[in-house]
């Protein structure tokens, strides 16, 4: 017992030292991000890869609730760039949310466009990425937004705060990954490693150097500002012999819980709090910080390997003379674990932080998520499910065409006959048992589709995952809002049964949700936002095999419910 009292709870010191006075609230933050060419060694092997500023991670965006943000972002690479302001609720701004072909064209080479946009009703952590093809891979930072200047945390001050954020490191080009298997019609090739903070960590070859390390003093309260900005891969967290207290995720509070094991789908974040123990004469000792996969999918493969962090008390020293200590994480495929540690996360739901759930439906929604097929277009065959298939993904059997031109211009200009269709389905065209045996023929429709929603509409998707090419779980993100998880389960969705069970008083309020394997989740929202909005699945390969959707948001009648106009700016297809 000895040896394990000197194993406390952790702390740990930061790269970001926020320095709130410095903070004035309710003002405008400049940036300029230059994408440029940079060459980057990790695993031994060196490459080019697309970054800001020739930073890899990318700068972060440090601001408060309230401020305007402005950032100029310059392309200086040969590809096409978009900035997404993942979770950012861009009210009015649709044309700073920064999905290619969506809200914007892409800026081309050498050209630059201004996002502006401001941070309403939002605290805690986000982040920003790429959003054209898998440029994200390494175009990612993250946007910590503090508090109004004088509001406090709701929770304990920290002494310091840090971002981790958990990526993926091919050492080949993806764009040229992705391309093939586009091509051939099967699963990408996966990545080499996990990185935190953009290094693989010891437990990889050719990569004791490259490792993240935090040095922590006892005593200290900290915020890790968890991020998953990984490709492909949900991420199960921990540190060896310490508790985490989740209090926020997506940029909104939580009720705190303890938990040894943290989940974070792509796209999501999570605050956690730590709180080293005081200094009781044991001899300092490392903790290894670990990641791995939380795969629930038959299709292809996937990186199982394991990256890793070092946390370290302070004062420093060797640390090969030190104990280590390695934290056990779930096996890749604990589904039971997942959906346990979803039910834990509930707003704060209080005067301060309401959850301002749609008690009442306007407009439901069935939609089922997963995998298909499309038929293999050439004759020497293909790579798919079957020699004469390719894989696929879609939305109640839709999988998305990405237009020529930027959704959100045609809407506004109304100008929409050659570019979208409204009539995306609001359930299934042919409902089948969707967890059970799947039907004989897996081939998806394909179209342009979008639902168009009157102004402040309460919505409500149920998003049922499909046993098609097998169950498997699906973070689904939600441009322009936050919604409310109101309900999920295993199985097939029950309409004359689940609704009674649904959470209406303190759902957890995210932007991104992971659809259960096998199982189904229910949201809310109210569609108080004009624009077009994406929906899709934050695994890019699902993105690209057509997983995504969009709605669009008619005007208000009162002023501050119009989109504004387009900046003068705003890229040309």
């Amino acid at each position: 017992m000895g040896a394990l009292r000197c194993l406390a709870p952790l702390v740990f010191l930061g790269t970001l030292l926020v320095l709130p006075h410095l903070l004035l609230a309710g003002t405008t933050r400049y940036y300029t991000f230059n994408v440029t060419m940079k060459k980057v060694t990790r695993l031994c092997k060196t490459r080019a890869i697309p970054t800001v500023n020739g930073k890899f991670p990318g700068p972060r965006i440090l601001t408060r609730e309230g401020d305007r943000v402005v950032v100029k972002v310059v392309n200086n690479v040969k590809q096409n760039v978009t900035i997404h302001w993942h979770g950012v609720r861009q009210l009015r701004t649709g044309w700073s949310d920064g999905p290619a072909y969506i809200t914007q064209c892409p800026i081309q080479t050498g050209q630059s466009y201004v996002y502006n946009f401001t941070i309403t009703g939002q605290r805690g952590t986000l982040f920003w990425h790429a959003h054209v093809s898998w440029l994200r891979a390494t175009l990612y930072g993250p946007i910590i937004i503090l508090p109004k200047a004088g509001v406090p945390y709701p929770f304990p001050k920290p002494y310091r705060e840090v971002p981790i954020l958990f990526g993926e490191w091919f050492n080949v080009d993806p764009e040229a990954i992705i391309a093939q298997a586009l091509q051939t019609g099967g699963g990408p090739n996966v990545s080499d490693a996990y990185t935190i903070n953009g290094l693989p960590g010891p437990l990889y070859n050719c990569s004791s150097r490259d490792t993240y390390k935090l040095k922590v003093q006892p005593g200290k309260w900290y915020l890790l500002r968890l991020i998953n900005a990984a490709l492909n891969d949900e991420l199960f967290f921990s540190i060896a012999n310490h508790t985490m207290t989740v209090v926020d995720v997506d940029a909104a509070y939580v009720k705190p819980f303890d938990t040894d094991v943290v989940l974070v789908t792509p796209g999501q974040t999570t605050n956690v709090l730590l709180h080293a123990k005081p200094d009781d004469g044991c001899p300092p000792a490392t903790h290894l910080m670990l990641a791995h996969p939380f795969a629930t999918g038959r299709v292809g493969t996937y990186d199982n390997t394991t990256v890793a962090a070092i946390l370290e008390y302070a004062p420093a020293g060797h640390i090969k003379s030190r104990p280590l200590f390695r934290p056990t994480l779930p096996v890749f495929n604990d589904t039971v674990f997942a959906a346990n540690y979803s039910a834990m996360l509930r707003s704060l739901a209080n005067p301060d932080y309401p959850a301002n759930v749609p008690r009442q439906v306007d407009r439901p929604f069935f939609f089922t998520v997963g995998l298909g097929t499309n038929p293999c277009p050439t004759y020497q065959g293909c790579n798919g499910p079957t020699n004469d298939t390719m894989f696929s993904a879609s939305v109640n059997n839709v999988s998305f065409i990405m237009p020529t031109t930027a959704l959100l211009k045609a809407h506004y200009d109304r100008k929409t006959a050659s570019v979208y269709t409204s009539d995306f389905p609001a359930m299934p065209l042919m409902p089948f048992n969707y967890t059970g045996t799947p039907p004989n023929n897996t081939n998806v429709s394909n179209g342009t589709k979008v639902v168009v929603l009157a102004y402040n509409t309460s919505v409500e998707v149920v998003l049922q995952d499909t046993s098609i090419q097998g169950a498997e779980s699906h973070p689904l993100h939600l441009h322009g809002f936050d919604f409310f998880v109101v309900g999920q389960g295993v199985g097939n969705y029950e309409p004359s049964k689940h609704p009674a069970e649904f959470n209406l008083m303190d759902p957890v309020q995210r932007n991104t949700v992971g659809v259960p394997a096998g199982g189904w989740v229910a949201i809310r929202f109210y569609a108080d936002n004009p624009g077009v909005w994406f929906m899709h699945c934050h695994l890019e390969v699902h993105t690209s095999w057509g997983l995504k959707m969009a709605w669009v948001v008619n005007d208000g009648p009162l002023p501050d419910q119009k989109l504004m106009p387009p900046p003068s700016d705003l890229p040309k297809c």
